[in-house]
């Protein structure tokens, strides 16, 4: 922490909001993903880049690549106020997360909450899976408990060695569980297939010190008491084009869990910037009370977003986000 009397890191104000509380000044806020990086800084998104020629490069040329990656997630993150980053690594970089993470650490401090992909739950299949995945828990339903218990272990222990180094604060689990219409298991299914795991895996990351932020898109409604009560510190992105209203999420869950969204990415794209407007006060006027809120989009900033709707939305952050 700071000093006596002295300003809070973005960093710790997000830690606060993460353990519910009311950070002073603005209500944090950060993004999943801020693809925009080419309008907004001149420079390629890490995760548009590709190393694959990584072995041929001298020391000194992976060195100067990977700081370059670390800074373009710095500068994006000071220009909007943004307190956390979530860290993604181009293809063909070995370790990429983690050390573009200590590029980011080794430049800024602890000035942000560093965080990057950490789930290993079932998520909604891709076309070519659903009827596999169908079978596979209707036929073999242990060999598919069995192997969601594998891997949340062993994840757990390859992250283990992380703990306590100051690099990593926590980690965002992005397996997306629903569609818009609801989950795509029931919520029998869920409990059985998922929650256990779900929650065995954030209690292996809490044991650790490690922070969770649970990410899912769609309508979480028929779920979400099973997603709070698995314990993560954060559920994001509660997305409104899935009817998911973030002023009755807060009230009934909003002492239990810190809340992260949710500005409605389908008007950032195509409504008015009088809607864009009127969606990102919503979400700061029912996310803010009492604290344990994060502003942000209901999904992340995408590329084809126009990157002026986001400044809009930002706008309205810097005038109306203050407590």
């Amino acid at each position: 922490m700071e000093g006596p009397g002295s300003p809070l890191t973005p960093r710790e104000r997000f830690i606060m909001a993460l353990e519910g509380q009311q950070p002073p000044g603005h209500v944090p806020t950060f993004e999943l993903v801020f693809f925009l990086t080419m309008e907004l800084l001149g420079q390629v998104h890490p995760t548009h880049r590709s190393f694959g020629q990584w072995d041929q490069m001298s020391t000194r040329e992976q060195r100067l690549q990977v700081a370059d990656c670390a800074r373009v997630y710095i500068d994006t993150a000071r220009h909007y106020g943004h307190a956390a980053i979530f860290v993604h690594a181009p293809d063909g970089l070995p370790d990429g997360e983690q050390r573009i993470a200590e590029a980011i650490r080794e430049t800024s401090g602890n000035e942000f909450f560093l965080c990057c992909h950490g789930d290993t739950t079932l998520a909604v299949p891709g076309g070519d899976e659903m009827a596999r995945l169908c079978y596979t828990l209707a036929d073999e339903p242990q060999q598919v408990k069995d192997a969601q218990a594998w891997l949340a272990d062993a994840r757990l222990a390859s992250v283990a060695p992380l703990a306590g180094q100051g690099l990593f604060d926590g980690y965002a689990l992005c397996s997306d569980y629903c569609l818009n219409t609801g989950p795509f298991l029931s919520p029998a299914q869920f409990a059985e297939f998922v929650t256990p795991y779900l929650a065995r895996l954030i209690a292996g990351y809490r044991e650790l010190g490690f922070y969770t932020i649970k990410h899912t898109d769609g309508n979480i409604m028929p779920i979400i008491d099973q997603l709070v009560a698995c314990r993560p510190h954060a559920l994001h992105s509660l997305d409104p084009q899935a009817g998911v209203d973030i002023a009755a999420v807060k009230e009934q869950y909003g002492r239990q869990v810190c809340l992260i969204g949710n500005v409605n990415c389908g008007l950032l794209q195509t409504g008015t910037d009088e809607e864009v407007v009127a969606s990102a006060r919503y979400a700061l006027q029912h996310g803010m009370p009492g604290g344990g809120y994060v502003f942000s989009t209901s999904n992340c900033v995408y590329t084809g977003m126009p990157l002026e709707r986001y400044d809009l939305m930002m706008d309205v952050w810097r005038r109306e986000g203050a407590y």
